[in-house]
């Protein structure tokens, strides 16, 4: 029977060792691997001798491993997100940008306004429920905070949420299609603003590609910083959402409290490189600032009072009946649910999933982390809010174990260089790296060419993949809930609007 090829997170192939498949092929080893247990990652399109080839990449559940396969399609194919519904928007996307039509998809909105035939940006047929009591909320594109553009559409009968619609693509960068352009030029920078609060994130992913394709080794201690670094963007995020829930139900002390933490969590960020969101850290062939000891010991100084204020301010919320009470049952996403949508990161383990590639799929370089999954069942806010406080407590006994280790070592930053002009890596060399974001796993994949010039680079943040998670949280619940529900998620729409 036909399979697909299995990679180490952060490893690469040749590229004709990804099998590609005949449709009914690819679509039996999909489902072999989701029954598995296996997840979603990232599904996309390169075009190849006048047709579309489909690449998919998954993360397999009980092994630390990913596998890829592929398949050819004309100008259609029938859909596969009726039997994988985590693939909608992915089969939209490429419908979007290539016109490769998925037959029998249910609901082929733009996903970032950018195809041929696309309307205006925020035109779109939204879905309308029928009835004399049924009525309509548009909130957005223009919000009261300084966010980002974004649409949500409700359709409410009385205070109750039939639907919930959520259209992106208003802030659409074309960041992807500019590095496929020119994969050189201004890498970095690109990689550290396509969700700027998950700076490092994105720049260890891109990074470790990059190392892969041109079989670049990096040290311990690199990974090391580059590991602490991640988890210091976890804090300060983590932090400022429990603080921001605390804000929208109106709970001042815990949300006064956290906005002056996470500022203590970035200025310990910018103790690494000089910025707060980590920008200039992370670098192909490992990190550009070393923590020598007395940085070390300055972190640790500067962590252990932060990291108590805290779980002190943090635990006024679990004090207050009218402040838990607020949050349990509200916006429930069933486990089932959270698992056919593809959801990732805190959203997805506060409804039961065990999805945490930190501990289950770790990167080149790094042993276990010793990091303890944290896991809800009830998938409601109060479970969002539980697992932000729970990774918290990991992330700072995390980083202080790892900055006594640090202590002593001598090993290089950097390894490796950046290679000739206008060459990514290998030629014809295929690649997928995970790094456990903040809000959930962010999947980097790249192809090359004959040349090693970069062919195709996909990018996934997790907010693509858990915008929805939040529109089925909302179905039932009441209309005055959607703040709670948007803060519990707290995603990104640059992440999706690239």
């Amino acid at each position: 029977m036909a399979q697909f090829i299995t990679l180490t997170n952060g490893g690469s192939c040749p590229a004709e060792a990804v099998p590609v498949l005949r449709y009914d092929d690819f679509a039996a080893c999909l489902k072999d691997e989701v029954h598995a247990g296996a997840g979603i990652c990232s599904f996309f399109g390169v075009p190849h001798a006048r047709q579309l080839r489909l690449y998919i990449v998954l993360v397999k559940k009980d092994e630390a491993t990913l596998a890829a396969g592929a398949m050819d399609v004309g100008q259609s194919y029938a859909a596969l997100t009726p039997e994988f519904p985590a693939l909608h928007l992915f089969e939209r996307e490429i419908y979007e940008q290539f016109s490769v039509l998925p037959q029998g998809h249910s609901r082929l909105k733009p996903v970032r306004f950018d195809g041929t035939d696309s309307p205006q940006v925020g035109d779109m047929d939204f879905f309308k429920a029928e009835g004399n009591d049924v009525h309509e909320v548009a909130v957005g594109p223009i919000h009261a905070g300084v966010i980002e553009c974004g649409h949500f559409r409700f359709q409410c009968l009385g205070e109750i949420v039939l639907h919930l619609e959520i259209s992106l693509g208003y802030h659409h960068r074309g960041l992807e299609a500019c590095f496929n352009q020119n994969p050189q030029k201004n890498a970095l920078p690109l990689m550290e603003t396509l969700a700027g609060d998950s700076s490092i994130a994105h720049a260890w992913a891109f990074s470790t590609l990059r190392e892969s394709l041109n079989h670049t080794a990096v040290t311990r201690r690199a990974q090391t910083i580059r590991a602490i670094a991640l988890e210091l963007e976890r804090l300060a995020n983590h932090t400022g959402d429990l603080g921001a829930l605390a804000g929208d139900m109106g709970y001042l002390p815990t949300a006064s409290f956290c906005g002056r933490l996470r500022g203590d969590f970035l200025n310990m960020t910018a103790m690494l490189c000089g910025n707060r969101f980590g920008r200039g850290l992370v670098a192909p062939g490992g990190v550009n600032f070393d923590l020598e000891e007395a940085l070390c010991l300055h972190l640790e100084k500067k962590l252990r009072p932060a990291a108590r204020d805290v779980y002190g301010a943090v635990d006024l919320l679990w004090e207050t009946p009218s402040v838990t009470s607020r949050m349990m049952e509200i916006g429930v996403v069933p486990e089932q649910a959270a698992r056919d949508l593809g959801l990732a990161g805190p959203a997805a383990r506060a409804s039961g999933l065990r999805r945490d590639v930190r501990i289950t799929h770790p990167l080149p370089g790094l042993q276990e982390s010793q990091l303890t999954m944290q896991v809800e069942k009830s998938g409601d806010v109060y479970a969002r809010a539980r697992i932000r406080l729970d990774e918290i407590h990991e992330s700072v006994s995390f980083i202080l174990r790892e900055l006594g280790g640090l202590h002593g070592q001598a090993e290089p930053l950097r390894a490796g260089s950046a290679g000739a002009p206008g060459v990514y890596g290998r030629p014809s060399t295929f690649g997928a790296a995970l790094v456990e974001g903040w809000r959930g796993e962010i999947c980097h994949t790249a192809l090359t060419d004959a040349a090693g010039r970069l062919q195709r680079y996909k990018i996934v943040d997790p907010s693509f993949r858990n915008w929805i998670g939040l529109a089925l949280a909302m179905r039932g619940g009441q209309i005055s809930d959607f703040p709670l529900c948007n803060k519990s998620f707290n995603l990104s729409y640059c992440g999706v609007d690239l």
